[in-house]
């Protein structure tokens, strides 16, 4: 049974789908589409940006959804048994399974990406990497100790591998207190918010509204969501969980042990690099 998998937001590089459009008219009709429904020619930022260009809310999020999106269509014939995304890729993954379609999935990645924006300019806020640590419950216990800054564990991306989140002084206080307590590293992340953190609820709330006026169909495989880390079918289920997620954490390392138990025999990543595929060796050996 194979599972396909899609990255989520850093995954982005310069260059990034400019041989889709080279080698295929439906990439190029695709990319054409986006653009439109954009407003702006996202595919001059893909194909020939910087880095720092490629790093616009407004650009990074449908560039990551835009590039997993036509590279899956490009597949031949792919029959997925199950699928899942982290991040952002849930948006891909809900493409590749039936339950939207492209244009209205893009659509709600802008939303996403300009509601996620706003949300970070209201309070200082940032992430952080943790690893080598005794255990996820140690990383867990810090964070409930900072009780006057909110610190909440964002990314469970890999057994040793967790990514904290939260407000600029709960996070430096957690570091402190991480490092005091024998982890071997966390470091700040180039990020400019707290993702998957109670500090993203205006970006919920306004992620909700669009998210409901969406047309959900029922899928053709399940896919495993970020929230719950198990199956999901149901139409409604899925968008409140599609909905949640932006406060929640991710429990990456929970889906995959989840699809390998349901049956996943082989798991490919679609869309750019191939950070998923290092955190599935990780985490499945």
């Amino acid at each position: 049974m194979t599972a396909y998998v899609f990255p989520g937001q850093g995954s982005q590089f310069s260059g990034m789908g400019k041989d889709l459009w080279e080698s295929s008219e439906t990439a190029r009709n695709m990319f054409s589409r986006a653009n439109e429904l954009l407003g702006f020619p996202i595919t001059n930022i893909m194909f020939e940006g910087t880095d720092e260009e490629l790093k616009q809310t407004k650009v990074t999020q449908p560039a990551v959804f835009l590039h997993s999106v036509i590279a899956y269509t490009l597949l031949q014939n792919p029959q997925p048994a199950m699928v899942a995304g982290h991040s952002l890729g849930e948006f891909s993954a809900l493409v590749a399974n039936g339950t939207l379609a492209f244009e209205e999935a893009l659509q709600l990645v802008l939303v996403r990406a300009f509601a996620m924006q706003k949300a970070c300019e209201l309070v200082p806020s940032t992430m952080a990497a943790v690893v080598g640590y005794q255990s996820e419950a140690q990383v867990e216990e810090i964070c409930r100790q900072i009780t006057n800054e909110v610190v909440v564990p964002a990314n469970y991306n890999s057994p040793g591998q967790l990514v904290i989140s939260g407000s600029i002084n709960g996070i430096d206080r957690a570091i402190e207190l991480l490092k005091a307590a024998g982890v071997r590293r966390a470091i700040k992340l180039p990020v400019g918010g707290a993702f998957h953190s109670p500090l993203m609820e205006p970006a919920r709330k306004e992620l909700a509204e669009a998210i409901n006026k969406a047309g959900f169909k029922t899928p053709v495989c399940p896919i495993y969501q970020n929230v719950s880390a198990k199956a999901e079918t149901e139409p409604e289920v899925i968008k409140q969980n599609l909905i949640a997620q932006l406060t929640a954490p991710v429990k990456w390392t929970q889906s995959v042990l989840q699809m390998k138990a349901d049956g996943a025999t082989e798991f490919k990543e679609t869309g750019p690099g191939n950070v998923l595929t290092g955190l599935i060796g990780k985490i499945i050996g």
